[in-house]
């Protein structure tokens, strides 16, 4: 939701963005400070943008709707978690030296859109690579839940010894612990390298997992027979969206340069994301802030306090009525669509868990942090249909 007198996004992880569009927007009702009664789930990535992490950043882009639709597959308390993502760079020599060649690429959100879309944008390039103090800055620097039953974790990934700079990583990772927060880190060459290096004993500190994978290796995707129709329901879902005021009409082109960069990225990628949008507890909260429907739909705002001059052109002559029966018209779709993907997806997942038992390969940063979100998600009260 968007505080639209100061541009400040009030439930995208309470991030702050700078007020480029004109006054206007939906009026929401004040969000509370948590998800109230929904499980809630924090992943922070910190991935190493270094000369020789092309392949770690390629696996991230193409695999990061696959790790959250783990998440979105488990349920606590009959619910399923609202998912919180944030993402950071490190080891990068475009970035001030001063700050550790760290960014905070993006806060805790619940747009994976927006994750999607920064990962394709991030660029390798030679630097100090400090896994402590990058741990330490994404311990300290995001807004992590102070509630002991959240899954929080940290995937840092990288192939430097963790013993750079002068933040140990000692202190850093006893820091996240102290918070409730597993570390764990994925070391992209040979594992017994990276014992020597020092990243399971990192781990271990935090009850983490250790794993090693092999950035070079292209994954695998099984072209399933779902995915064509999938494809076709998530155009059409998209259709469901209307855009509110030049906020709305710039979040809009966004979503499809994301939806774009996915198609590219390959049929099975689009189905993960299309997989995600159709059964996340908290996309429509999401979109909230710029779409009307999602809004409607979340809550986030009631009827009567839509502004008409913010709408499209060919709603702005509607009048109550019918503009109540066109939104109650998109909210029918839409449900109907997701129902057909979230159906499609079961079926999606089952043929590709048959035929990857026919292929061997090596380990992938998908396949590692599945292993570790099962295995930790369970100690915070979680399911997960096998």
């Amino acid at each position: 939701m968007v505080e639209t007198e100061s541009g400040r996004i009030l439930a995208a992880a309470s991030a702050s963005v700078t007020k480029t569009w004109a006054d206007g927007g939906i009026t929401v009702v004040k969000p509370p400070k948590d998800h109230g009664a929904k499980p809630l789930v924090q992943v922070a990535i910190l991935l190493d943008t270094s000369n020789s992490m092309d392949g770690l950043i390629n696996q991230a882009r193409t695999q990061v709707w696959k790790i959250v639709n783990e998440l979105v597959g488990a349920e606590k308390s009959g619910s399923s978690p609202v998912i919180e993502v944030a993402l950071y760079e490190y080891g990068n020599s475009t970035l001030p030296r001063e700050k550790g060649f760290i960014r905070q690429v993006l806060p805790f959100t619940t747009d994976l859109d927006s994750v999607a879309r920064e990962l394709f944008s991030l660029r390798t390039n030679g630097g100090d690579e400090y896994c402590g103090q990058t741990i330490k800055e994404a311990v300290e620097g995001l807004k992590w839940s102070p509630k002991t039953d959240v899954y929080k974790a940290i995937f840092i990934a990288g192939n430097e010894p963790f013993t750079q700079g002068a933040v140990t990583y000692q202190e850093a990772v006893a820091k996240a612990k102290s918070k409730g927060i597993f570390v764990n880190t994925i070391y992209c060459g040979a594992r017994q390298r990276g014992l020597a290096e020092q990243w399971k004993d990192a781990a271990d500190i935090a009850e983490g997992d250790y794993a090693s994978i092999d950035q070079s290796l292209r994954e695998y995707t099984v072209a399933a027979p779902q995915d064509d129709r999938i494809s076709e329901l998530s155009s059409k879902l998209n259709d469901t969206y209307v855009a509110y005021g030049s906020y709305g009409q710039a979040k809009m082109a966004s979503k499809r340069e994301v939806v774009s960069m996915t198609r590219g990225a390959g049929a099975s990628i689009a189905a993960e994301r299309a997989a995600f949008q159709a059964s996340a507890p908290g996309a429509a909260a999401a979109d909230s802030s710029w779409d009307v429907v999602s809004a409607v739909e979340s809550g986030a705002v009631k009827r009567d306090e839509i502004k008409k001059d913010q709408l499209p052109e060919e709603l702005k002559k509607m009048d109550k009525a019918e503009l109540d029966k066109y939104l109650d018209g998109k909210l029918a779709e839409r449900r109907k669509i997701k129902e057909e993907i979230n159906r499609l997806q079961t079926e999606r997942k089952a043929y590709i868990a048959q035929e990857e038992k026919k292929q061997a390969g090596g380990k992938t940063l998908d396949k590692a942090m599945i292993e570790t979100i099962r295995r930790q998600a369970v100690q915070r009260g979680y399911k997960f249909s096998k």
